[in-house]
């Protein structure tokens, strides 16, 4: 019987995409919390038990005021920013642009991609319900990755339009039955915001901007003139280049001035409506920079000045009065609310009257009553990261008097499934008002909660999850809960009005899109039941045999650990304490299935045998399943997942383990520490893995493979990063370690090595001895890292145990030369042919033919051609059992498969 219910707090991650990479860790921000920069991980539990696999963290333990589930969704964005930003993040504009062309004009190794998880994705599916690792009937059904946007079309019913954060933009032509892609062919897949133009056209801000940080960038504003028939590409881009590098939160027109306004990361821009594309944006308020209002200073890092986070353009004046929240999160001296009485041209500060604290304003996001009567805000405190309250200005002044109207103990009175709503005000936010009652607001936090009052009264209508309700029974015969319930972290709302049709009102979050009619209403409609809302964002992907066909794994954000096996796929197993074999249907449904609830890492499949897999839940806390996590009775009986972690208080959120590339019976994981293991699939507990190895005090494995030499020794290499934590900073430091020639040592890398994160390390199967190896590095190049040693190049090769090392990324400047873009990932193919996953797409070298350093695109010669790659950053790679499959883990838009070179 569990006495308490928890579970690992949502967290996220995006594409650090756009014309450059120039923000700085969330721990490098003045002001930032103390926690932002911790190297331990003692977060409470995604799962909903409490048990030795997942201890809960309460508020007193976590050391702040949000039960340290902001603790967990930093280590998140950490884990995917650090990578890309390091040494010290001073990325110059243009990275992301330069990029790009130079991958245009690379030699193609002609392949057509195909995508493999095009199923629907169900985490309440019966029989994958492990009492102490499966979130399955928590009550979010089918899931997407996390959207940032959504608009209905005005003009036509039953098209809708939402916007993944790193997965591009989808239409759906029947109210969200299914979904199809229509970004594709853009440079960034990274989206901030969705608006319909007053002339019909549906314009796309890029780069997302939920997070109030200057981290998932875009390059940009797109304007797609036919919504129900077009897709966009490069050509649809509204303005220059004035949009690169920044993210885009919200998009505002006003057809009595002719005004367009994108609110952005760098500021709020303006341009005429009925310009030409390519007029250029105009930035009218910045106050750090004296643009719009003299400023009073920035009191950040410039990476985080002028934060603009929403505008919102005054009811039935014409387009001349606008308010502005610019702001950054943890708190800065330009934080405030802004006023115009002229379209934007000019602004004054203004102090809001009531019951708003001005000393704490933080991160805001503003709806406005259809007819200008009422102006409803969430407020985030730049003190304490968490929700201030959600306040209304009665007669929609700006200045108020503002009335609170809701707070953390309201929100929790009003049937909150959770201790502490708006925990991560900073990162959730969403908030609209129905168009045809004043009084009737949603808004979203952690869950989402609506008001008939205006704000007297809330009630909760998409709870965090079932766990811990009255209504919920692990037995789903005596489970009574209703439909109220939706995946958690809210980010978009939106509302359609269709002639003839019944009002609704669409939320996106961070499992995809729900939909609901706006009155009356109990439940909601899933709209990923199709699996065509594909915005999975993957960490890994790994692959086992099923019979004569494949088990597809993968590790997500926020969506635990999907399994992919064939319809009508079965097993054969004998369940502990039995003696006979129970035959298994793993898909009877043609779904993808959710066997590990929370965030998932990191996945290590059995290449003979797919039911056999070890999935990370964040952190090394390792869990394994030899019967694809399958429990027999729909209660969650027998317990199909066992846990096996090492202890290792120094282990990255998204930490490195794998098998022995010549030797399946050994496995080796890395924290601070390298471990190893034996017993592999007989494994019981993480009393199993034994240390081999100490990095260093304050090192964090990031990389870490293994080889089994003639000898019998177990050749193994690990890369770490350290210093004060593994982001950017002076004090960053990264290496190596090894026990090529003996026992375990730091190697010492010659000064020309990048000093950069390094994300992959893999042995070459062609050198016995273990002594040849490649490195491959995130981030950006010298030419535009400004960091001390930031180097040149993403794949270094030794071949003498590291002694010497060489950049075999291609000659500066060659046509062929590596992409100079985040790399993640190096594969050797069977033939010794190199595979590189990077930010931009796949590539290979055939070493054979052409020699080291001449490269070539992954892909079809046109770009925009399918079967090319969607430009998600491509995060890992996997050679699929029979060694003809390539398949590639992308951060946004799923897994996809492409022939082995």
């Amino acid at each position: 019987m569990r006495a308490h219910l928890t579970r690992r707090r949502a967290t996220t991650t995006g594409a650090l995409l756009g014309g450059a990479l120039a923000a700085a860790l969330i721990a490098a921000a003045p002001g930032s919390p103390a926690w932002a920069a911790t190297a331990a991980h003692p977060g409470p539990s995604k799962f909903r038990s409490v048990d030795p696999l997942h201890p809960a963290v309460t508020k007193a333990d976590s050391g702040d005021d949000d039960g340290g589930e902001a603790n967990e969704l930093a280590e998140s964005l950490n884990a995917f920013d650090e990578p890309r930003q390091s040494p010290n993040a001073t990325v110059m504009p243009g990275a992301y642009t330069a990029a790009w062309q130079h991958a245009l004009r690379m030699p193609v190794a002609r392949a057509a991609f195909h995508e493999a998880t095009t199923s629907p994705y169900n985490s309440d599916a019966l029989h994958y319900k492990d009492q102490n690792a499966s979130n399955s009937s928590g009550g979010a059904g089918y899931s997407a990755g996390r959207m940032t946007a959504v608009a209905a079309d005005p003009h036509h019913p039953g098209v809708v339009f939402a916007a993944g954060a790193d997965g591009g933009v989808f239409r759906s032509t029947n109210d969200g039955r299914s979904w199809t892609p229509i970004s594709d062919h853009l440079s960034s897949l990274s989206s901030g915001s969705l608006a319909f133009a007053p002339d019909g056209s549906l314009w796309v801000g890029t780069g997302e901007a939920n997070t109030s940080s200057d981290q998932y960038l875009g390059n940009g504003v797109y304007r797609l003139a036919d919504p129900l028939h077009g897709e966009l590409t490069q050509a649809d881009r509204v303005g220059g280049t004035e949009l690169d590098s920044s993210s885009v939160r919200r998009l505002a027109f006003s057809p009595d001035t002719g005004y367009a306004y994108a609110a952005t990361t760098h500021g709020l821009f303006r341009r005429a409506l009925r310009s030409s594309t390519s007029t250029a944006w105009t930035k009218v308020l910045a106050p750090c920079v004296n643009v719009g209002v003299s400023g009073t200073g920035c009191g950040v890092d410039t990476h985080y000045a002028d934060m603009a986070n929403d505008v919102v353009i005054k009811p039935g004046t014409h387009g001349r009065q606008l308010l502005a929240n610019v702001a950054w999160r943890s708190g800065a001296a330009y934080n405030g609310f802004y006023a115009s009485d002229d379209a934007g041209t000019t602004w004054k500060r203004i102090t809001l009257q009531g019951d708003v604290d001005s000393t704490a304003i933080g991160n805001a996001t503003f709806a406005y009553a259809a007819d200008g009567s009422k102006l409803y805000m969430v407020l985030e405190s730049s003190k304490t990261t968490v929700l201030a309250g959600v306040y209304a200005s009665p007669d929609g002044s700006f200045a108020g008097p503002w009335h609170l109207v809701a707070d953390e103990d309201t929100l929790k009175a009003d049937g909150s499934a959770i201790d502490d709503p708006g925990s991560q005000a900073w990162y959730n936010q969403s908030l609209a008002v129905d168009p045809k009652d004043p009084d009737h607001v949603y808004m979203g936090l952690e869950e989402i909660f609506e008001t008939h009052d205006g704000g007297a009264n809330w009630s909760t209508i998409a709870r965090y999850w079932n766990f811990g309700q009255p209504c919920w029974n692990e037995d789903p015969a005596k489970d009574t809960c209703d439909g109220n319930v939706t995946h958690s972290d809210q980010h978009a709302l939106g509302f359609s009005e269709w002639p003839g049709h019944t009002a609704e009102v669409y939320a996106g979050n961070d499992g995809g899109m729900y939909a609901r009619p706006v009155q009356n209403a109990k439940g909601w409609r899933n709209l990923n039941t199709s699996g065509t809302l594909r915005t999975l964002q993957y960490y890994s992907v790994g692959t086992g045999a099923l019979g004569r066909s494949t088990a597809i794994w993968g590790g997500l954000q926020d969506n635990g650990v999907s399994l992919l096996a064939p319809r009508g796929a079965t097993y054969s197993y004998t369940y502990p304490g039995t003696t006979s074999p129970v035959t298994e249907n793993l898909n009877p449904n043609g779904e993808m299935t959710e066997p590990f609830g929370g965030d998932g890492g990191d996945q290590l499949v059995n290449p003979k045998n797919g039911c056999q897999t070890v999935g990370e839940y964040v952190d090394l806390t390792l869990q394994m399943t030899n019967n694809c996590g399958y429990t027999a009775n729909d209660d969650g009986t027998p317990g199909a997942v066992t846990a096996i972690n090492p202890t290792d208080a120094g282990a990255r959120f998204i930490a490195p383990f794998a098998a022995d590339s010549n030797d399946p019976g050994f496995w080796v994981a890395g924290g601070e520490y390298v471990w190893g293991n034996s017993k592999t699939w007989a494994s019981t507990s993480g009393a199993d893995w034994s240390k081999l190895a100490d990095t260093g005090t304050g090192h964090s494995i990031t990389a870490i493979a293994s080889r089994k030499n003639p000898a019998g020794a177990h050749v193994v290499w690990a890369a770490w990063c350290g210093g004060t934590g593994c982001g950017p900073g002076d004090d960053f430091a990264r290496g190596v370690m090894t026990n090529y020639g003996g026992s375990f040592h730091q190697l010492s890398l010659p000064s020309d090595v990048p000093n950069r994160y390094i994300a992959g390390v893999t042995i070459d199967p062609s050198d016995a001895t273990g002594a040849t190896a490649y490195l491959t590095f995130s981030g950006y190049s010298r030419q535009w890292n400004e960091g001390p040693g930031a180097g040149y190049g993403h794949i270094w090769r030794t071949t003498d145990g590291g002694a010497t090392w060489h950049d075999v990324s291609g000659a500066d400047g060659a046509r062929d030369q590596l992409v100079d873009a985040p790399a993640s990932k190096l594969l050797i193919a069977p033939d010794g042919t190199l595979v590189a996953a990077t930010d931009l797409g796949v590539y290979t070298d055939d070493v054979r033919r052409d020699g080291l350093g001449h490269w070539k695109r992954v892909g079809l010669p046109n770009p925009s051609a399918d079967g090319n790659l969607p430009n998600s950053p491509a995060v890992y790679l996997n050679a699929g059992p029979d060694g003809r499959e390539l398949y590639v883990a992308t951060h946004g838009r799923g897994i996809w498969t492409v022939r082995m070179p």
